[in-house]
């Protein structure tokens, strides 16, 4: 049975374009028949705790490997993530069905026009399997148009950071992980950017 942390998850994540829901995260399990694998994430506490946005940074994995794995985008293209070894990179893992995920994504579409200034690539990957179309349709709808529309078909991204969206990971010019934040943020504020640094 499903503790009251998922079904508020459950709620939370179903309400679309809730922008006070920055701070909150989407189980993996709440997108139904979208994300078909189950999630082996501990239940996350509630976003009112005031020891949950410490919780959010995680540095616990600091030092580990940037996965092998391939993306691809809708025209077929793909994108080997070892490849972008070299400079420091933020993925950002994300799915359509998810509220705070979108909600910070105008923050990411921004910080991507920057990415020069920063010495940081910005790479937001969905997390929407079989639903290209979907990706491509909101990415368009909301212009966010600094966002490329590469999609982790098999979702094993989201299952090897714990199954709950958004979460973003900030990995060093070696790709090797320096931190990964479970839950939406602003990633143009100056305390984003200051973590953001950490990789340089």
């Amino acid at each position: 049975m499903p503790s009251t942390v998922s079904l508020k998850s459950l709620v939370l994540c179903s309400i679309a374009g809730a922008v006070p829901l920055l701070t909150g995260g989407c189980d993996k399990q709440s997108g139904g028949d979208t994300q078909p694998q189950a999630s082996q994430a501990a239940p996350q506490s509630s976003p009112a705790a005031p020891e949950a946005k410490a919780q959010k940074l995680d540095r616990s994995h600091k030092g580990m490997p940037l996965p092998d794995l391939t993306l691809v985008d809708p025209t077929g293209e793909s994108l080997d993530l070892t490849s972008l070894k070299g400079k420091p990179l933020l993925i950002n893992l994300w799915a359509t069905w998810c509220a705070p995920c979108i909600a910070e994504m105008p923050t990411l579409n921004a910080l991507i026009a920057r990415e020069d200034e920063l010495g940081v690539r910005v790479l937001p990957v969905s997390q929407d399997m079989d639903q290209d179309d979907k990706v491509v349709e909101i990415l368009r709808r909301r212009k966010l148009d600094q966002i490329e529309p590469w999609i982790d078909e098999k979702g094993d991204l989201g299952f090897q950071y714990g199954g709950n969206l958004p979460v973003t990971v900030l990995f060093d010019s070696q790709g090797k992980e320096v931190w990964r934040y479970t839950g939406g943020n602003d990633w143009t504020s100056p305390e984003a950017l200051k973590l953001i640094a950490e990789a340089k």
